[in-house]
């Protein structure tokens, strides 16, 4: 079975410790847009983060690491060991990707162990589908201490998603955008409010 998984267990020192998945952008949070347009395209979807209560009202269930204290590559083994499947894992700091974009990234996976998206600015590890053949490797990796997420990828079969790919669903170039800094936040809002208006939440 196909699912999703939103890891929103970083502590975005960049962005002083504020919580990116409720970052506001176009009216809406990230988070809650992220939710919407997962559920129409998978039957399960969670949130990996380890302050469980924070995320109580989001409405999906809430795993914590099964592997504390190894980042993402430990989130994405506990979003994997916890699926019946494949999982398309993303960030939860991502405010532009589409319905569209995500159903294209999770077919591209039917054939692969990873299919990953390759933009201008490398591999995007988490905007990508995880096959359950990954979950060995990663647990491997896990007990190396070797946590560096696109070193993976050397280890299962790959699908790429290159930029001619991404191209016809990222027409301004915003698709892979994520709010890491002050300056990342207040050029998505500016984006959102040229692109959709007050509506910038409830587009997909």
């Amino acid at each position: 079975m196909q699912s999703a998984a939103i890891l929103a267990g970083g502590r975005a020192r960049r962005l002083g410790g504020r919580d990116k998945s409720r970052v506001v952008v176009g009216g809406r949070t990230i988070l809650a847009r992220q939710i919407e347009i997962l559920r129409r395209l998978v039957p399960r979807v969670v949130i990996v983060a380890n302050d469980l209560e924070s995320f109580a009202d989001a409405g999906v269930p809430v795993l914590p690491d099964a592997v504390p204290g190894c980042g993402s590559l430990g989130g994405i083994y506990t979003a994997l060991t916890a699926a019946r499947g494949s999982v398309l894992v993303l960030a939860c700091d991502l405010p532009f990707v589409t319905e569209a974009f995500l159903a294209r990234v999770i077919d591209a996976g039917r054939d692969a162990d990873v299919a990953i998206p390759r933009g201008p600015d490398g591999y995007q590890p988490l905007c990508a589908n995880y096959g359950p053949a990954c979950a060995e490797p990663l647990r491997r990796r896990l007990e190396q201490g070797a946590l560096k997420v696109v070193d993976l990828l050397a280890d299962v079969r790959v699908r790429e998603l290159g930029p001619e790919e991404i191209a016809p669903f990222d027409p301004d170039g915003l698709l892979l955008l994520n709010v890491n800094t002050a300056a990342d936040v207040a050029r998505a809002e500016l984006a959102a409010a040229r692109r959709f208006g007050t509506t910038a939440g409830r587009q997909s």
